[in-house]
């Protein structure tokens, strides 16, 4: 998957600690990134960073929350797309950061390698024009079974409750995800959330 040479990417936390470690881990997975941080809407808003490829935002904030936020953010930098990071999945929490108008969601109890995994899938369909997203656009299209897994991965859920709710082994799940995987041609459930948005086929 191509990617932006030198992406500028903008981390808002107020946790001292995950803001320096996930600047840390994207560095290492990012050649050339270079990485922004702030502590509060507020304190993004005035920072000096000019154009920027990609935002991840926390939604428990200090002051103004993430949610909030992204309509400031916008203001700043409207073609940036932001990934929202929280500590809280649930469904409604996920439905709720999209339809402020978040580009994509994931939770902090995923793997670091996740979060770089979404933010190089951000990079790389908004800023190459040659995504992995695009080229999957000619191969089939996700059976209707693979499309409801598609639409509650995009709620958040694990494949033990997708397994509950579908009234599935999580076996049976864990083999439509990995379809869906090759399908989209990606790595990751949150790349294939990712390309299942950018090609209309989940909302």
């Amino acid at each position: 998957m191509t990617q932006l040479v030198s992406p500028r990417v903008l981390v808002v936390d107020d946790h001292v600690i995950f803001r320096m470690g996930l600047r840390i881990v994207i560095e290492a997975d990012l050649p050339g990134a270079t990485v922004f941080e702030a502590a509060s809407v507020s304190d993004a808003l005035v920072l000096a960073a000019g154009a920027l490829q990609a935002i991840l935002l926390d939604i428990r904030l200090e002051g103004m929350n993430g949610l909030d936020g992204i309509a400031l953010l916008r203001s700043k930098w409207p073609t940036t797309p932001i990934l929202m990071l929280s500590s809280h999945d649930e469904s409604e929490t996920v439905r709720l950061a999209l339809s402020c108008g978040a580009t994509g969601f994931i939770s902090k109890a995923n793997a670091a390698n996740d979060v770089t995994e979404a933010l190089r899938a951000l990079l790389s369909k908004d800023f190459t024009g040659n995504s992995e997203c695009e080229r999957s656009s000619t191969r089939r299209r996700p059976t209707p079974r693979q499309t409801e897994v598609l639409a509650l991965l995009n709620e958040g859920l694990s494949n033990k409750l997708i397994a509950r709710q579908m009234s599935l082994s999580e076996n049976t799940v864990r083999r439509h995800v990995q379809d869906l995987l090759e399908l989209f041609g990606v790595v990751s459930r949150a790349e294939a959330v990712f390309c299942a948005r950018a090609r209309g086929l989940i909302g």
